[in-house]
C-alpha cells in the first residue's frame, strides 16, 4: 500500500501547483466550463457508452504503469495515435453536429445546471401505455413507442417534432390515427410527458430477423441495439404487440406481459432515483458534521 502511494505522489507531483495566479484561477474556471459543456454533449449522443470504454481502458493504463506491465504499456503506448483517428471517423458525424451547434446557439458561461431528470413514471403512465397499446392493436393502427432509459434520446428527438405533453391514452391513439401529421414515426417518452413525435430511428441490419418485419419494427430494433430504450411495436398488419430492447425483439405479447415489463423499468428507474437521492442526502449529511 506504501508503495502505491509513492508511487500516485512521484507520479502525478508534477501537477501539484506551485504559485498560483489570478490569471490561473480564470483558466481553471474556463476550462472546467468547456468540459462541462463537453461532457453535456457527449451525454446526449450515443458516444456516452463509449466514454465508459474509455475511461475503463484509462484505469487499465494506470494499473500498468503503476505495476510496470511493459506489455500492456507497449500496446497502449503504439496504438493510441492510431485510435484517436479512428474514433475521430467513427463519431465525425456527431462532431460535425457539435459544431454547427455551436455556431448557432449562446453558451451560458454560468447556465451550469447539474439536475438529475427524474425518469421514473408512475402507475397511472403504466395504465395508459397499456390501454392505448392494445386499443391500437385492435384497429391495426401501427405505432412505435419508445420509453427512454438511462441513454439520452435527444439527438433522436431533434428529428422530430417537440410535443411535451402529459401522457394519455387518448392523444397517444391520436398520434397514430392513420392520416394525421404526427402518425408517421416514434414517439418518445421520458417519465410521464411524452417528448417528441415523428421522430425518425436507425434502422437495425441484424440480418437473422424476420424477413417479413417492415420499418417500424427493424427501426425499433435497431434504436434498442445502440440505447437502452424499451420500444413498444404496434403492427399495421396484424395488430399483434412487439417489444424490442438490448437488441432483443419480442413479438405477441398480451397486456399482462406488457405490464410486468412496464412495472419491472417503472422499479428499476425508482432504485436509480432513490440511489442519487442517497448520495446526495450522504454529501449533505457530511457538510452538516463539518460544519
Amino acid at each position: 500500500m506504501q508503495s502505491i502511494k509513492e508511487w500516485f505522489g512521484s507520479y502525478f507531483s508534477y501537477l501539484l501547483p506551485k504559485n498560483i495566479l489570478f490569471s490561473d484561477i480564470i483558466e481553471i474556471i474556463l476550462i472546467t466550463i468547456v468540459l462541462y459543456h463537453i461532457i453535456i454533449w457527449i451525454r446526449d449522443t450515443k458516444a456516452w457508452s463509449l466514454v465508459k470504454g474509455l475511461a475503463f481502458l484509462v484505469i487499465i493504463w494506470i494499473a500498468a504503469e503503476m505495476f510496470q506491465f511493459n506489455a500492456i504499456r507497449w500496446i497502449f503506448v503504439n496504438t493510441i495515435n492510431v485510435g484517436i483517428i479512428a474514433l475521430i471517423i467513427i463519431f465525425q458525424p456527431e462532431l460535425r453536429r457539435a459544431l454547427e451547434q455551436l455556431g448557432r446557439r449562446n453558451i451560458s458561461l454560468f447556465s451550469l445546471d447539474f439536475k438529475n431528470e427524474n425518469k421514473r413514471f408512475t402507475d397511472r403512465t403504466v395504465a395508459e401505455l397499456v390501454s392505448a397499446t392494445f386499443d391500437m392493436a385492435r384497429v391495426k393502427t401501427g405505432a412505435l413507442m419508445v420509453i427512454e432509459g438511462e441513454t439520452s434520446l435527444g439527438e433522436y428527438e431533434r428529428t422530430g417534432i417537440k410535443i411535451d405533453a402529459e401522457i394519455s391514452a387518448g392523444l397517444l391513439i391520436n398520434i397514430f390515427e392513420h392520416n394525421t401529421p404526427l402518425h408517421d414515426g416514434a414517439v418518445i417518452i421520458r417519465g410521464d410527458r411524452i417528448t417528441a413525435a415523428t421522430c425518425i430511428l436507425p434502422v437495425s441490419d441484424n440480418m437473422q430477423l424476420s424477413k417479413e418485419l417492415g420499418t417500424r419494427h427493424r427501426a425499433g430494433v435497431g434504436l434498442s441495439e445502440i440505447t437502452d430504450a424499451f420500444v413498444i411495436i404496434v403492427s399495421e398488419e396484424n395488430g399483434k404487440v412487439s417489444l424490442a430492447r438490448n437488441g432483443q425483439l419480442i413479438r405477441g405479447v398480451d397486456e399482462m406481459y406488457l405490464k410486468s415489463k412496464l412495472t419491472e423499468i417503472q422499479k428499476n428507474s425508482a432504485l436509480i432515483n432513490n440511489a442519487i437521492k442517497a448520495g446526495g442526502n450522504k454529501k449533505q449529511g457530511r457538510k452538516a458534521e463539518k460544519s
